[in-house]
């Protein structure tokens, strides 16, 4: 699991590069040798040629989630054969969140399923799933997140 705080760690100095063309969603994507599409589905007027930002957020989530429990368990010795980690995002009425601060609105809820595979009793289960909350991209969207947005001069 790398750390977004180390600078090699998007694999090219930390800088992840997106480009597309106003004319289409499509976007191109460099991480450092990594080179990908991103797009939204035809029925909202991408093409459909690439997972959606919300696929790859969710994508981030469940593979650091993944690799957190499993680098546990090495070190552990316990007997986790294989982790499987099933995402969805979807858009909420505040209201209906009892453990949210915001109470008014729309808010984003990720909702997050962890299969554990292995011969695993009920107390390294429940210790693998905390282990799951400290990963490294759910303590991000966790925690306050101050994004500085600035012009290139051309």
């Amino acid at each position: 699991m790398t750390d977004s705080s180390d600078p090699k760690a998007a694999g090219n100095g930390g800088t992840v590069t997106v480009r597309g063309s106003a004319s289409g969603l499509t976007q191109e994507v460099s991480v450092g040798r990594h080179r990908f599409a991103v797009d939204e589905p035809v029925a909202v007027g991408g093409t459909d040629t690439g997972p959606t930002p919300y696929d790859l957020l969710l994508a981030a989530l469940g593979s650091c989630t993944s690799m957190t429990i499993s680098m546990y368990a090495r070190r552990r010795a316990l007997p986790l054969k294989d982790v499987v980690v099933r995402l969805r995002h979807s858009k909420i009425h505040a209201e209906d969140c009892a453990n949210c601060e915001t109470k008014e609105g729309m808010l984003d809820r990720i909702d997050r399923e962890i299969e554990l595979i292995g011969d695993l009793n009920a107390e390294q289960r429940a210790k693998l799933l905390e282990i799951a909350n400290k990963c490294p991209v759910r303590r991000t969207l966790g925690s306050e997140i101050d994004i500085r947005s600035q012009l290139v001069p051309q």
